[in-house]
């Protein structure tokens, strides 16, 4: 008999040719089974209930006409019609008797499967629609999936509810919205044997990032027992995020992993009730720890690999575990609908149509513009009260705003300068941003509607109400490459996968304090000497951070190398250089148990901080956790394009110590193609440049501290802030003098600071043949097309 006229094909003679047959599930399944299961993928065995099997109930049984009668009268777009129309094709479709032909055949079906793996054989009955899971439409979910199926009569039901389930309310709505006739899609069912995660766990895996579309990751979710909570949104799941690219060379690439909540699973119910799983609540024990293992994450994503692969296009996936075998397995593959049809050619830019009344000016930072309800708050004890989407205004920030920073839909703030902290953090969140205002506070009232504007030049305004603005794209296919090097600034790792899509040549400075901030939030020898700890409020707090780890001090270690390769991975192959920690001692102050180990400084921006902090007998333990987590990164994950830069070196000495304590922790310049460059942020750095390049591979100028220390003033003082101006003639002495000398003597040179975004400046550097300059991501666009602009002056001058 030909394929077309059978009611059961099993998975072993079916494959992606077979979707008007099978419906998508089941050809993906039947593929995969004969495809991949000899590349070591985990397939459970299993048929299909055919397409033409469910043409044949619906002709049989008379129910076609009933069944366009109902759907005529009902109104798609009332939800009471669509409910009522809904509900009687599903009743009239469970009131009918299968044929007894199919009866047999689905039998027939399960029992070979009895034979096989044992009488009354659970099994999982999922619905695959034809028109299922085609890579421009999703269905995915809309039909219904039965779970611990057990017995002949359980299953024939089972099937007759599958049929039922292509008439949900949702299923009705997606296809009259998407234009697909209801009698042109059919429905199969897939009768596979059941893995038994409710003994262990399960999950779905994505082969692109689902919020970004990063195609060169894998994303793992997974909960405790059944998949069907997860796909559901049930539970907030375990994440595990790893990097392709390196995995299929053969390293460790996990990039992040995040522990989920996991307060429920779903086992099965053996309480004689129609029912056949339930919900219960997990243990203390199982919401503090991953569901799987590290290997296992990697197991997975490598397979993920391999169906990607095999399929030419990123893939949506489900898993489970067996805890019975301990095997894993994959039950489903779709293609991925929604990231892997974007256009990433194009970039926006944010303009005002309108002027309304100017509440406050200051200085602005990035480039986008912002809109929402003032909220001011002058205390760090009242940023509780902060709601999300707000805009944040108040005098200053330091790192202990950053949670609510993250919230706000744009921040104003009375003080402070472009390099300050409230500027620094919010080019990393992508909020616009106004800083230095004087009275913002005193001028926008509680609860107003503000409009932030940093889309005017250097000057922020916030203007009152909701001002009209546009976003214009921009097609980046026809952007040309300068010869210098157009780089990016980076903090915040999950950031990094949408800035990789601007135009770039690798990430110039990744700051290592946001991560240490954001995800660590303890003193690194708070956690090396967790044990002797008095306070024990701080060892309260330390240990609902770091639930799981046993040894505190790879708390650290994990965290901080997880978001480094985040931004390692996003921008792979090309240059990725991170800065190490550089937070001043009342910054480092401020994170959990900080104060226990930190002095009091009068002066911290130029007191204990940078280079001098690594080789310090009361210190270098601390950076020797920063070293292990780097060299993970490198060594472990394969992301050998991270490259070490060193802050606030003073003196030449003071270099060759940090050398020193890199090379002790398996950090060699020059080994496995390291390379290690310093700040040029300090007269110092300049006038013995030349001394500098014998020791490391490179420099990077650090405008905003070089500006500071050049004009003897404090940058985030707004008494003499007219007077700090990277322009200042003496400040760009220094600069042409070390690009000069680091040209001499064959080393790189770039800059990090706030400068390089500034178009005269960004000149200025390309007259003297700067390598490249590294922008926030909201200026990488601009700033491309200033540097093309002046090497084409350049060319004719």
């Amino acid at each position: 008999m030909h394929k077309a006229d059978r009611f059961i094909l099993w998975f072993d003679e079916i494959n992606n040719l077979d979707v008007p047959l099978v419906g998508g599930k089941n050809a993906s399944l039947g593929e995969m089974y004969q495809k991949l299961t000899k590349k070591g993928v985990n397939i459970p065995f299993g048929f299909a209930v055919t397409a033409h099997a469910y043409r044949y109930f619906l002709h049989e049984e008379a129910l076609d006409a009933k069944i366009r009668a109902i759907l005529k009268k009902t109104n798609p777009e009332n939800a009471r019609s669509l409910a009522q129309g809904g509900h009687e094709v599903r009743q009239a479709l469970m009131a009918a008797e299968l044929p007894p032909a199919l009866r047999i055949a689905i039998i027939d079906a399960y029992r070979k499967l009895c034979r096989k793996y044992g009488s009354d054989v659970d099994v999982a009955v999922r619905s695959s629609a034809t028109a299922e899971d085609l890579p421009d439409a999703s269905f995915a979910g809309q039909q219904d999936t039965y779970l611990n199926i057990r017995g002949e009569s359980a299953l024939l039901e089972s099937c007759k509810r599958c049929f039922a389930s292509l008439f949900t309310n949702r299923a009705i709505h997606y296809r009259i919205d998407k234009g697909f006739d209801h009698f042109k899609v059919a429905l199969s069912i897939g009768v596979q044997l059941m893995v038994r995660s409710d003994l262990s766990c399960s999950g779905v895996m994505f082969s692109i990032d689902t919020e970004t579309g990063f195609k060169d990751v894998v994303l793992v979710n997974g909960i405790w027992g059944l998949g069907e909570n997860i796909v559901q949104g049930r539970v907030n799941p375990d994440e595990f995020y790893i990097h392709k690219p390196t995995l299929m060379k053969g390293f460790r690439p996990i990039l992040s992993k995040n522990l989920g909540d996991k307060k429920l699973k779903m086992v099965y119910s053996n309480e004689g009730s129609k029912e056949t799983t339930k919900n219960i609540e997990t243990s203390f024990a199982e919401r503090s720890s991953y569901i799987i293992s590290d290997e296992e994450a990697l197991k997975l994503a490598r397979w993920a690999c391999v169906i990607e692969s095999h399929y030419q296009r990123p893939m949506d996936m489900e898993w489970a575990k067996d805890g019975k075998t301990r095997q894993l397995f994959i039950v489903q593959a779709r293609p991925e609908t929604v990231q892997s049809q974007k256009d990433f050619s194009v970039l926006e830019e944010y303009r005002i149509v309108e002027r309304k009344p100017i509440l406050v000016t200051g200085k602005s930072v990035g480039s986008k513009i912002g809109q929402g309800r003032a909220q001011v708050i002058r205390h760090t004890a009242d940023i509780g009260q902060f709601k999300d989407g707000n805009i944040l205004v108040t005098e200053m920030t330091d790192p202990d705003w950053e949670p609510v920073m993250k919230k706000a839909s744009g921040i104003i703030t009375n003080r402070g300068g472009r390099t300050c902290h409230a500027a620094i953090i919010s080019r990393e969140l992508g909020i616009p941003c106004v800083v230095g205002t004087s009275n913002a506070t005193e001028k926008i009232k509680p609860s107003q509607k503000v409009t932030i504007s940093c889309a005017e030049g250097e000057t922020g305004f916030v203007y009152d109400g909701y001002v009209r603005f546009k976003v214009v794209s921009h097609k980046l296919g026809s952007l040309k490459s300068p010869l210098t090097k157009v780089m990016l600034n980076l903090g915040n790792p999950e950031q990094a996968f949408e800035s990789s899509f601007i135009p770039n040549d690798g990430v110039g400075l990744a700051r290592e304090e946001f991560i240490i901030n954001e995800y660590i939030r303890i003193h690194p020898k708070a956690l090396l000497h967790y044990h002797e700890l008095k306070d024990q409020e701080v060892k309260k707090q330390i240990d609902a951070l770091t639930i799981g780890f046993k040894d505190k001090k790879q708390f650290f270690i994990e965290k901080l190398a997880q978001g480094v390769a985040m931004i390692a991975a996003a921008f792979y192959p090309k240059e990725v250089i991170v800065r190490m920690s550089d937070f001043k001692s009342n910054e480092y102050a401020n994170l959990i148990g900080g104060h226990l180990f930190e002095p009091k400084e009068d002066n911290p921006m130029i007191g204990w901080r940078g280079a001098s902090r690594y080789y310090a007998k009361n210190y270098k333990e601390a950076f020797a956790l920063e070293c292990i987590a780097l060299k993970k990164v490198r060594d472990e994950m394969g992301l050998v394009n991270l490259k070490i830069m060193i802050p606030f070196c003073r003196t030449v000495e003071e270099g060759k110590k940090v050398m020193g304590e890199l090379g002790k922790h398996g950090l060699k310049r020059g080994k496995n193609h390291l390379e290690v460059y310093v700040m040029c942020e300090i007269p110092s750095n300049v006038i013995l440049a030349e001394q500098f390049a014998e020791l490391f591979d490179g420099f990077s100028i650090g405008s905003n501290d070089l500006t500071q220390l050049t004009l003897g003033l404090d940058r985030d003082s707004e008494l003499v802030s007219h007077i700090y101006d990277e322009r200042n003639e003496a400040v760009k002495v220094l600069i042409a003098s070390v690009i000069n000398k680091a040209k001499s003597h064959k080393r790189k040179i770039g800059i990090c600071g706030e400068a390089a975004s500034i178009p005269a400046f960004t000149e200025f550097l390309v007259q003297h043949h700067i390598d490249s300059v590294s922008v926030a991501p909201e200026a990488a666009l601009r700033t491309r097309v200033t540097v093309l602009n002046a090497e084409e002056k350049l060319r004719h001058s």
